[in-house]
């Protein structure tokens, strides 16, 4: 589990649809797109996370989620790999992929 205070991040997946929240990542080694939970406070949520090695980032996109969570202290449980890290030169393929991510995660927690 990571733990973290919410920071900015590029906002590059937000411009596409799928905002994220940001949290520092120390550990090397963990890369790839995941299946998570994310606990704020009490509550838990589904979410797709991607351990961003080179800006040294945890992102989590909640699924079905709209609160502003800058400044709040999350957690995020990273439960299965849907896949590794992949380098896209446009926004029109790497927004393809996340919603393949999203699907697979939504799949992964109706199971």
């Amino acid at each position: 589990m990571y733990t973290g205070i919410v920071e900015t991040g590029s906002k590059r997946a937000a411009a596409l649809g799928y905002p994220t929240i940001n949290i520092p990542l120390t550990d090397t080694d963990v890369s790839g797109i995941y299946a998570a939970l994310v606990k704020v406070g009490e509550e838990e949520y589904e979410a797709v996370a991607f351990a961003d090695q080179r800006r040294k980032l945890l992102e989590a996109h909640i699924l079905d989620f709209s609160k502003d969570l800058y400044g709040w202290n999350v957690k995020i449980h990273l439960l299965k790999k849907v896949r590794e890290n992949k380098k896209f030169t446009d926004d029109t393929d790497l927004k393809e992929a996340i919603m393949e991510d999203v699907a697979a995660v939504r799949a992964y927690f109706k199971k």
